[in-house]
């Protein structure tokens, strides 16, 4: 089969599609044909070798050597205490920890998928999984989102941000969202009451306040986000720099005494709301934005456009055409 992989760390030229062998599931895994994959943050810090991923992944040369976690296709062959399934199956799901998913085919546990609706394509199924999970997890499980308040999302035009707004807009808050001027016309079409060029403002310094923070950056300091919080506002930290993340984490405790404002960071919990993703999808109140597609022979084109952060909403891979995309 056709895959792209990576044997050393470094830019996308590291990435070369290749032939390997089809991989073949264990008795509790099935074996997918991916027919789309998704392009997440994690992925470039897995063959670019940050910190992190190289105590996870190798110090001097990466264990895992396909990366791609969001993935969409048809199930071939299932191992026999897969009960869930069977072949045939249309499944999406994020395969985070074990990857794989830039390949022709992949294999992955039963707890890691769910069907995949009819109506539903596969290249829109590539674009949920993660994205959506840390865009609910985090404004419902951590911050509490409720109807009236004032919601502030910092980074708001890639995968995560265009989820958390229409998820949003469910429980009728205003909201406001921060990001470059290239993104701005996508995010009005998206239903963001207020959108804001942060070359152009400073949302931190503009006299407004706001109940509840979604920050996908994370590029200021702590104090900044915590003095344009409400009394009893939430920030909720989904990713952003090394150094940012571990100031807010030794800060935390500091200005939760301090103060009733709350600090949370989002802990993703894969494909945990997958089926309830798939209800806001079939009734019409959730879907995905997709910025042009690319081929799997394309991967380092795609990583390099998806690397500059000028991209709408999820970037995906065709890894087999479905006519559907």
């Amino acid at each position: 089969m056709k895959a792209i992989v990576f044997t050393k760390y470094g830019t996308p030229d590291v990435l070369e599609l290749k032939e390997i062998d089809k991989p073949v599931p264990k008795k509790d895994e099935v074996l997918i044909k991916v027919y789309a994959v998704s392009i997440n943050d994690w992925d470039l810090g897995l063959f670019q070798g940050d910190p992190i991923n190289r105590l996870l992944n190798g110090l001097f040369k990466p264990k895992i050597k396909i990366p791609g976690s969001d993935i969409a296709g048809r199930i071939e062959a299932v191992g026999n205490n897969v009960k869930k399934f069977q072949p045939g199956d249309e499944v999406y799901g994020d395969l985070s920890g074990r990857w794989g998913g830039f390949a022709e085919y992949v294999c992955a546990r039963e707890n890691a998928l769910a069907l995949k609706p009819a109506v539903m394509s596969f290249g829109e199924a590539a674009a949920i999984p993660q994205a959506a999970m840390l865009a609910l997890q985090g404004l419902r499980d951590k911050g509490q989102i409720q109807s009236g308040q004032k919601l502030l999302i910092n980074g708001a035009g890639g995968g995560v941000g265009t989820f958390a707004v229409q998820i949003a807009r469910l429980y009728g808050v205003e909201v406001t969202g921060v990001d470059s001027s290239v993104k701005l016309d996508m995010m009005h079409s998206m239903g963001f009451d207020h959108v804001i060029d942060y070359k152009q403002e400073d949302f931190t310094k503009n006299g407004k306040s706001y109940d509840l923070i979604l920050d996908v950056k994370t590029n200021r300091s702590i104090f900044d986000y915590t003095r344009v919080l409400s009394r009893n506002g939430i920030y909720v930290i989904v990713g952003g720099s090394l150094g940012r993340l571990l100031q807010a984490l030794i800060l935390r405790p500091w200005i939760s005494m301090i103060s009733k404002k709350k600090i949370c960071f989002v802990a993703l919990k894969a494909n945990k709301d997958l089926e309830y993703m798939n209800e806001l999808f079939e009734t019409g109140k959730v879907k995905p934005v997709i910025d042009g597609t690319y081929r799997i022979e394309d991967v380092p084109k795609a990583l390099r456009f998806f690397s500059e952060g000028t991209h709408n909403g999820k970037v995906v891979i065709t890894v087999e055409d479905d006519n559907e995309f």
